[in-house]
């Protein structure tokens, strides 16, 4: 019962990495068009919240390592990836791992 626990609470936590993510993989579009069209009131706005975000991909990532949950890999991957390419192939990656014990 206490791995099914766990199990689920990984779940959640890759849940709440993915929704950030995507937010902020969003964010970042919309950053990028707004400087490559010279909107630097929009660019002024968006990237300290697209920075927030970044922290926050990586602040949940470094709680997943330091719990055990995943590898360290996943906090190091975020960073050089710049958040959310990392966060989305990592939470994919770990996923994947945890439905491989089902699987066999």
């Amino acid at each position: 019962m206490a791995v099914q626990d766990a199990t689920a609470t990984t779940r959640r936590r890759l849940d709440v990495i993915r929704a950030v993510a995507i937010a902020d993989a969003l964010l970042l579009i919309v950053l990028v068009i707004a400087a490559v069209s010279d909107a630097e009131g929009v660019v002024s706005v968006l990237g300290p919240i697209h920075g927030v975000g970044f922290l926050i991909l990586v602040f949940l990532c470094l709680r997943g390592a330091g719990e055990g949950r995943w590898g360290w890999w996943f906090p190091v991957f975020v960073v050089v990836t710049l958040g959310p390419p990392g966060s989305l192939i990592g939470e994919m990656r770990i996923r994947r791992g945890l439905r491989e014990p089902l699987l066999r």
